[in-house]
């Protein structure tokens, strides 16, 4: 009887519950603009209850009894707000007007040129909370393989190695900024990401703009810009402490401190980043720190102050040597269709994490190894390792400082000027001379040529140091043979440095004219880049005999001399842009022009100038112009729907190496431009739960630098150009989401691409000046897909948020048509046989997909003051054995018994690392 009086009670009891039950609504927007802030999120201190603010900034929290409670609400780069609500018998409204938590936030991100729903370009914004969750101290490109024709991997998995392409453009054609400031090299436009360790750390947010952006400096924007935000000094004081932990060792601990705003004007943070582990792949360690510095000093109500440095000392082992595939694995080979099982008996199994660049010493070797000048600890020190070797080891540090000025000229005119710093000493190790190898087999190069036996090939770290270490003696290395002197070392382990400065300021200035925005800047940067060898480790020699200063022949050289070459490079680079932009109610339309001046110098001092006997050999390029003009418009149909188009052309100027042969010196007396066309269009829509975005690009690269030697009428070297090397880059990309409730978020995105080679090339150039010799070139590419990413992918990823407290996310990446990478220069054929032109399309590897798993738990009020949170990171869930870079017909690892016929027997490939995790815990105080 009990029983059913208990029920009825329940049931009696429910209506008044349900009716004593009400909500708390409102809006979250920016406090200066009103713009609405999609994904703040609202809190009940104390439960497990609250919401996220919707695309229009709109969020309601149900089921709540009457009474009093505290609402929080939080937003990355803006300081959090709490309010008191009372319930008391119907719902309550409560809104929130959210305030930059930074002096600095918005001026950096408009000197960085970043786009908003209002700019039409393409572009995804990764924000601090999804950098966070995702990452894990991954190299920071890797987040990106979500977002559409963006394919980044860590290459061959050390620390730091990572690359990624844009739109089928590699990164030497993508502009990447810290804090609106070029960071991709002066010489070569790579971007080295060891440099930038510690910058996930530190990044507020990062939005990659795809093509051609709207980034105002002459940058190598083709594939897309990078723009990386970092966390200004806080105007609330606190800190965090973080722990991570993961596979071979893996540990990484940060440490973060926030001043908070000290008397209305100055406010600073710090942040320390310690990191070290053994690495998956052989010999892949690391040993690296890593330092943020920013601080802000308001100066008056119109001029403010604000200063950064970052940088990160570090060293690790590489693996740079891709491998044929059946060198990782025999079983995935033979499921290959093209690989010729024949093949298996040439390469033996050494299974994933198989590494050619380290190789085992006997521990009784105690050589020293000289790391350089100018680097942190002893300039000599011991080896990583006491049982081996690395041949390739990466070490540097590149601190970067910036000075930002922001000053409010007049109401209507803005001038920001960042006046910047970077510098680096460092470099990366490899071998130099005669040093011995050992096939598969265990045969040494000193009985025959290493090649003739089984792959994969190591160096024999011991048999090198017995000759080195001996008396005088003769020896045998391959098809190489001599004599050597008493502890004369034949073979060494080198240093190739890199030591370099650059200075640079930025200056911009801004009119807002109502409706009307006009702009204007300079963009001035110098460098200077010392590229020198020298001596790292003797392998139980005494001295190394080097033959390459001419003014100083057959020198006895110990640790840390300088040998094989020795060149100063500089770069002195000036431009300007003047922009303007019309903002109306239903559309925008900007339009950018910029010029640029970049001259090379180039001073070798290993090297006798012929013309000039006793002085280094110099030379010095003509000045050479490039030029930028960019054009788009917006156009709002309804408040949710956007349609964009934009166009442009960029004459970039050609890098370092197409100028000024830095080992010869030969010299492009008429260097000539690349140029690229843009267009795209496309629609952003978003309503509610929904949101989508779509877009279509053609990006058309003419006269890819390509250029070859000969001999000039003076009888010195030369460089000219060929051209008519042309690429057509077109696609598809598609952005979505759907967030039906609080708890539930679904984002798909993908992108179908058609990258191709456009011609045939066919030159005729005069190569030996003196002897009247013309040579014919030409390259059957016609047709041809562009490689080294796949032109079709798709990225899923749902988040799942059951409590306030915790998070869950699988992200699931598929990639397809992944054409291995190859120089199109390779395919070359006699123009007057046609027949004995190459057309077959570079090898493609296998599709494939990751999934990766995402999650963290927050424990609040564990500490008095203080928010603590678990996390765990599962990348590649399913163990997935899958090739993430290829490069077709290997000039070092194909199988050529059977020819060399664009097969997965004559690729050489890296694979992607198997099922690994990162985990720790964040306080938060």
């Amino acid at each position: 009887m009990k029983r059913y009086t208990s029920i009825l009670f329940a049931l009696l009891m429910f209506p008044m519950v349900a009716l004593s039950q009400h909500a708390i609504t409102g809006t979250v927007t920016e406090a200066d603009t009103d713009e609405p802030l999609a994904g703040a999120n609202i809190v009940v201190v104390g439960t497990t209850t609250g919401a996220s603010a919707d695309v229009n900034g709109n969020y309601e929290i149900d089921d709540l009894e009457n009474g009093t409670y505290t609402v929080r609400v939080t937003m990355v780069g803006f300081s959090a707000q709490r309010k008191e609500v009372t319930i008391d018998g119907s719902d309550v409204e409560v809104n929130f007007e959210m305030k930059v938590s930074s002096q600095s936030l918005q001026a950096l991100e408009v000197f960085a040129s970043r786009s908003d729903q209002k700019t039409p370009v393409a572009y995804a914004e990764v924000g601090q909370e999804q950098i966070e969750n995702q990452l894990g101290s991954r190299d920071l490109p890797l987040v990106l393989n979500t977002t559409p024709s963006v394919y980044s991997t860590a290459q061959g998995g050390g620390s730091g190695d990572a690359r990624i392409n844009v739109r089928g453009f590699s990164q030497t054609n993508v502009a990447v900024m810290i804090n609106g400031v070029p960071v991709n090299d002066m010489e070569n436009g790579w971007v080295y990401w060891s440099n930038w360790d510690g910058i996930g750390d530190v990044a507020q947010s990062m939005q990659v703009q795809r093509g051609m952006s709207n980034v105002n400096l002459a940058v190598p924007s083709v594939g897309g810009t990078m723009n990386i935000i970092t966390n200004p000094a806080e105007n609330e004081a606190g800190g965090r402490f973080k722990q991570e932990i993961g596979n071979a060792g893996f540990r990484k601990s940060t440490v973060v401190l926030n001043s908070g705003l000290i008397n209305d004007k100055f406010a600073f943070s710090a942040v320390g980043v310690r990191k070290t582990g053994e690495g998956m792949v052989d010999g892949t360690w690391t040993d690296a720190w890593a330092y943020y510095f920013g601080a802000s000093y308001q100066v008056n109500e119109d001029n403010r102050l604000d200063l950064f440095a970052l940088g990160a000392p570090q060293r690790h082992g590489q693996r740079l040597y891709a491998q044929n595939i059946a060198t990782f694995s025999h079983d995935f080979a033979r499921d290959l269709d093209s690989y010729d099982n024949a093949g298996l008996n040439q390469f033996q199994d050494r299974g994933y994490f198989f590494n050619q660049n380290v190789a085992p010493v006997s521990s009784s070797y105690n050589g020293k190894q000289y790391v350089g000048d100018g680097w942190i600890g002893n300039s000599i020190r011991d080896r990583y390792s006491a049982n081996s070797i690395n041949e390739r080891e990466n070490f540097f540090h590149k601190p970067q400082i910036n000075l930002n000025w922001y000053s409010q000229l007049t109401e209507s005119i803005s001038l920001t000027n960042v006046l910047y710093y970077s510098g680096g000493q460092g470099g990366g190790t490899g071998t130099l001379g005669e040093v011995f190898n050992k096939d598969a087999n265990g045969v040494s190069s000193s009985e025959q040529p290493f090649f003739f036996g089984p792959s994969p090939y190591q160096i024999d770290w011991d048999k090198t140091i017995a000759v080195n270490s001996s008396t005088a003696r003769s020896w045998q290395n391959d098809f190489d043979s001599g004599t050597k002197d008493d502890y004369e070392s034949i073979g060494i382990l080198r240093n190739s440095r890199n030591n370099q400065w650059s200075v640079g300021d930025i200056l911009k200035v801004n009119a807002d004219l109502g409706d009307l925005q006009l702009g204007g800047g300079i963009d001035w940067r110098t460098a200077e880049i010392e590229h020198y060898r020298e001596v790292r480790d003797l392998l139980g020699g005494q001295y190394y005999i080097d033959n390459a200063n001419d003014f100083n022949p057959n020198r006895r050289t110990g640790l840390g001399d300088k040998v094989d070459y020795n060149f100063t490079n500089t770069v002195d680079w000036i431009g300007g842009y003047l922009q303007g932009e019309l903002q109306k109610e239903r559309y925008s339309i900007y339009a950018t022009a910029g010029i640029t001046n970049i001259k090379y110098t180039y001073d070798n001092h290993f090297t006798e100038d012929p013309e000039n006997p006793g002085e280094n050999l110099y030379r010095e390029s003509p000045n050479i112009q490039g030029y930028q003009v960019k054009t788009g418009g917006l156009y709002s149909f309804t408040d949710a729907l956007d349609g964009f188009v934009n166009f442009g052309i960029i004459s970039k100027v050609p890098i370092f190496d197409n100028v000024i042969d830095d080992r010869s010196g030969a010299i492009n007396e008429d260097p000539e431009n690349e140029k690229y066309y843009f267009y795209e269009g496309g629609f952003r829509y978003s309503k509610q739960a929904y949101a989508i975005s779509a877009n279509y690009y053609l990006t058309d690269r003419k006269d890819r630098s390509f250029t070859r030697g000969v001999t000039q009428q003076d009888g010195t070297e030369g460089i000219i150009n060929i051209s008519g090397l042309d690429q057509r880059h077109s696609g598809i990309e598609l952005e979505t989401s759907f967030k039906p409730t609080n708890y539930l978020r679904l984002d798909v995105n993908g992108s179908y691409n058609f990258w191709e080679y456009q011609s045939d090339v066919q030159a005729r150039y005069l190569a030996d000046y003196s002897q009247d010799q013309y040579q014919e070139l030409a390259l059957s590419i016609d047709g041809l897909k562009v490689g080294n990413a796949p032109q079709r992918q798709l990225s899923y990823t749902l988040s799942v948020d059951p409590t306030n407290r915790f998070h869950f996310q699988i992200v699931g990446k598929s990639f397809f048509d992944h054409y291995a990478d190859f120089d199109p220069f390779s395919r070359t054929y006699d123009p007057n046989d046609p027949s004995t032109a190459d057309r077959e399309q570079s090898w493609k590897a296998p599709n494939y997909t990751v999934l990766d798993a995402h999650m963290q738990y927050d424990l609040n009020n564990i500490f008095s003051g203080a928010d603590v949170r678990l996390f765990l990171n599962i990348y590649n869930v399913l163990d997935n054995t899958y090739i993430q870079d290829a490069t077709d017909n290997s000039q070092y690892n194909a199988y050529e018994a059977n020819g060399v016929n664009h097969s997965a027997d004559d690729a050489e490939v890296f694979f992607g690392l198997p099922r690994r995790f990162n985990a720790g815990v964040t306080v938060n105080f």
